[in-house]
């Protein structure tokens, strides 16, 4: 059956807002569809320093992330929805759908690229780990969490702030990237080629302002735009969604507001709780 796997943990968190996101949302969702929910990790203080320092501290909450996700695709392959607090845990996710699920297509919506490498060098270099999950499932270094993601499979959504390396790989046809424009549903399914989908949300993909993220960035998504990309994807069985970069209240301390996301990302959640029926 259908179940969330809420990450309470850090991976790379620069405030708390995150942590407390992952467990609200995720919370939200079992209680909405009447499934169960399982806490991995544990919320720690925010970590100063650079990827290196960011990693070793959330190494042990995504270590129980990495088992939990594997443990949940060998007793049932479908139904599996996660929420965490920053898209940096996803290194510990990405490896195992990878070893379950070779061919399927990563849709990564996200306003970054994710895809760059630690600079060489100074391993305390103030890189951001979130910025490096791609390039780290696939095994371009080393997180200690495996590899064995094709980023050909990868198609990003709503990338809009690259790094010009980033940028390098998208022109050179190593990932896809799709922005946001008319018709962006259907230029989707066009590249999914009928392929199962895993899902990435980072709520940062969507316009500024709709939602409290990190990130508040302009010419994202709409909510009408994320809904009827989300029911296409519904149509093509997919493996699972992960959620991230839900903070549970803006800076100022105002709460978050929530119901538009999860209309839009039903179409997804409803085809998952189908799945896991059967």
């Amino acid at each position: 059956m259908m179940e969330i796997v809420i990450y309470a943990g850090n991976a790379g968190d620069r405030n708390e807002r995150g942590m407390r996101g992952s467990v609200a949302l995720g919370t939200a969702i079992a209680e909405r569809y009447g499934v169960p929910a399982r806490i991995v990790g544990e919320a720690v203080p925010p970590v100063r320093g650079g990827w290196a320092e960011q990693l070793h501290a959330a190494m042990p909450n995504l270590l129980s992330l990495s088992q939990q996700v594997a443990e949940r695709l060998e007793r049932d392959d479908g139904g599996l929805i996660l929420t965490m607090g920053r898209c940096a845990a996803s290194i510990a996710t990405l490896p195992p759908i990878a070893r379950h699920h070779p061919d399927v297509a990563i849709v990564w919506f996200d306003a970054h690229g994710d895809c760059n490498v630690p600079a060489t060098g100074d391993a305390a270099a103030a890189n951001y780990l979130g910025g490096m999950v791609l390039t780290g499932a696939a095994g371009e270094w080393d997180t200690g969490l495996g590899r064995g993601l094709n980023l050909a499979n990868v198609i990003l959504v709503g990338a809009r702030d690259l790094d010009p390396p980033e940028q390098a790989r998208i022109d050179s046809g190593q990932i896809v990237a799709l922005p946001v424009g008319d018709g962006l549903a259907a230029r989707l399914e066009q590249a999914l080629r009928g392929r199962r989908v895993y899902i990435h949300l980072d709520c940062d993909v969507l316009d500024a302002g709709l939602l409290a993220t990190e990130y508040q960035m302009a010419g994202g998504l709409g909510w009408a735009e994320l809904r009827e990309a989300f029911e296409m994807l519904a149509l093509h069985r997919p493996v699972g969604l992960e959620i991230a970069e839900y903070e549970a209240t803006w800076p100022d301390g105002t709460p978050s507001e929530r119901s538009e996301l999860l209309v839009a990302i039903h179409p997804v959640l409803t085809a998952l709780q189908a799945a896991g029926r059967t």
